[in-house]
């Protein structure tokens, strides 16, 4: 499905009917990501909305001027369309910078908020560098310096030797991202808002989902965000890595079933 919203045209899928359960992807990804989530919780009474962010799948890019910000309120004009007045909101790496700019920004919009293999705290000098010489990178020579500065990031090492279709497909999702939406999000990650002094502030109850095998946001991440909300569930997934709801689809389902059913 697509709508036009915020002056650019969003790609979404829509499944199942039950509690709204919307799922931000991460970088450099889409929502082709969450389809063993998609389907599984969509049959278990969900109804399951997963965007394209702006830049990236089927979204359109306007231009690289983006940010955090920007993402959210992309999320909120698609919650509107829908006519959703709150959702159960999960965020993944990247996707989790969106989410905790909506639980600063719109918290009424968020039921609760589910942190899917992300972080709170901002990038430090370094990282700040590492984004922006990859921006350039992909501004100058396509997609494929990034493709190669993930491709050992994403997976848990086990996964790239024993499960190499699924290795392949998630890279096939990542060389058809549009190098300047890649570009224009690294900058909005490096730019964004330390968000640890928020956590403190969030009321909703809470899942916090990290992966034991994780080397692009490593689990101590996950511990970090769930001992600073007020309410949260921590779930630590094992043989899992960043893309942990590929890797482990049956734990990670599991998880959010039961906080869910705890709401």
């Amino acid at each position: 499905m697509k709508a036009d919203l915020n002056g650019i045209t969003i790609a979404y899928s829509d499944r199942g009917k039950g509690l709204p359960l919307l799922l931000i992807h991460g970088f450099p990804l889409c929502r082709n990501m969450w389809r063993p989530q998609a389907e599984a919780l969509a049959k278990a009474g969900c109804r399951v909305i997963t965007p394209d962010l702006r830049g990236f799948g089927e979204s359109k890019l306007a231009s690289e001027n983006v940010s955090m910000d920007l993402y959210a309120d992309d999320i909120v004009a698609l919650l509107d369309h829908l006519r959703i007045d709150k959702a159960v909101v999960g965020g993944m790496s990247m996707g989790g910078y969106v989410l905790l700019n909506l639980m600063e920004r719109y918290p009424d919009r968020v039921a609760a908020p589910i942190f899917i293999v992300t972080k709170a705290g901002g990038d430090d000098d370094a990282g700040k560098a590492r984004r922006t010489a990859l921006a350039e990178a992909s501004r100058l020579q396509g997609i494929l310096p990034v493709a190669e500065a993930f491709r050992n990031l994403l997976f848990a090492p086990a996964t790239l030797i024993d499960n190499p279709e699924l290795v392949d497909n998630v890279f096939g999702w990542v060389r058809a991202t549009d190098p300047l939406a890649a570009a224009a999000a690294l900058i909005a990650m490096r730019e964004r808002k330390d968000c640890v002094s928020l956590l403190g502030g969030i009321s909703q109850p809470a899942l916090v989902i990290g992966a034991d095998q994780d080397l692009a946001i490593p689990v101590e991440n996950a511990r970090i965000i769930a001992e600073g909300l007020q309410d949260a569930d921590l779930c630590i997934l094992h043989g899992g890595g960043h893309m942990v709801n590929l890797e482990q689809p049956e734990g990670f389902n599991e998880a959010i079933l039961e906080f869910i059913a705890g709401l």
